[in-house]
């Protein structure tokens, strides 16, 4: 699958890393555009959607989050590719850019190898060619051409990663797929940290459950093992 003219609208405020890595997305066969702050990007955003958004969490005026935040509330831009870049080593600032919807992140100093690698790993999913046109929970359809999901014939605002967790646990119903499984599939992640994995699928949890109250397919967590996706309730008690 080529990735060559594929489109990168990289948010950072910082001209030396900004020289760096659009060189390197540029060798890569890449198109680049740049913004450094978060008004002119979303201004850049929407006449031509890019392929992936690489956003700073510290911008001057509008910060990361709300640029994140803005582009998901959209229902032209809620399923764009975002990686989010930051330096700050609190964990609570992960969380929130993951609740917001980020599909992946990379903490700063980080290598250029590491950070390609992200990209293409991002944008190949988005570029699947899919092989069968639904998959169905229940009441829950999942669109797999236009990688959305529905409910009773009602989209639920999914982010792209939220969307390949519930494709995945969906085309393995009733089967525990293990956190460490869900993070290579999805991320493309061999051994990392699974609290990634556990705060998307919080996510997709309340979102489920907002689209189809009780009678909504449930994601339970067997303790020590993964998640699963089920129609009826489960006599083993769900964790957390």
């Amino acid at each position: 699958m080529s990735l060559q003219g594929k489109r990168i609208l990289l948010v950072e405020d910082e001209s030396s890393i900004v020289d760096v890595v659009s060189q390197a997305l540029k060798r890569h066969g890449f198109d680049v555009m740049t913004a450094d702050n978060g008004d002119d990007a979303l201004d850049m955003l929407y006449p031509v959607l890019p392929d992936l958004v690489l956003l700073d969490l510290m911008l001057p005026g509008m910060d990361g989050w709300e640029v994140c935040r803005r582009i998901r509330s959209s229902p032209e831009s809620r399923a764009l590719p975002i990686i989010m870049m930051t330096a700050r080593r609190d964990e609570r600032d992960l969380v929130q850019g993951l609740e917001l919807g980020a599909d992946d992140y990379i903490r700063k100093p980080f290598s250029l190898v590491e950070l390609m690698a992200r990209v293409k790993s991002l944008i190949r999913r988005t570029q699947l060619v899919q092989t069968k046109p639904t998959v169905s929970v229940g009441d829950l359809e999942i669109d797999l051409e236009g990688q959305i999901a529905k409910f009773k014939g009602e989209e639920i605002n999914l982010s792209l990663t939220e969307y390949r967790l519930l494709r995945t646990l969906a085309e393995r119903p009733g089967q525990v797929v293990p956190r460490e499984r869900l993070l290579s599939l999805i991320w493309g992640v061999y051994g990392g940290d699974t609290r990634t994995v556990d705060v998307h699928i919080s996510r997709l949890r309340k979102k489920l459950a907002q689209a189809g109250g009780d009678s909504a397919p449930t994601i339970t967590a067997l303790r020590g093992r993964g998640y699963r996706i089920i129609v009826e309730e489960s006599d083993e008690k769900p964790e957390g």
